[in-house]
């Protein structure tokens, strides 16, 4: 029984990788507005936000995966505690060192 090759990346990726993104901010938002006194109407309006983005974000993650754009390592590190915290550092981790992706820079740079 042979392994699945690494997902390559596609049109998918970037719509996770720009959900990520917006995403954080959101969650960012949320983090703020709750640390601050006094602003009970935005927490809960982020804190909705947040809510369903993350699950909208979690979704699309899942989708991506299943198409073989995005290694399913991404939608691990997504459900982490920290959230779309751990998506946006798994999305650059992706990029930057190629793990989990097809013909990455560190693949390409070992084959004989």
């Amino acid at each position: 029984m042979s392994a699945l090759p690494n997902p390559t990346p596609g049109p998918m990726f970037a719509w996770v990788k720009w959900l990520s993104w917006v995403e954080l901010g959101i969650f960012s938002l949320l983090i703020l507005f709750w640390l601050i006194p006094g602003f009970d109407t935005e927490t809960m309006l982020f804190g909705w936000a947040h809510g369903l983005g993350f699950v909208v974000l979690c979704i699309v993650i899942w989708v991506a995966c299943g198409k073989r754009q995005a290694p399913y390592t991404l939608l691990a590190a997504t459900l982490t505690p920290v959230g779309p915290v751990g998506s946006v550092i798994g999305i650059e981790l992706i990029e930057r060192k190629g793990w989990g992706i097809a013909d990455s820079p560190q693949r390409v740079a070992e084959s004989p």
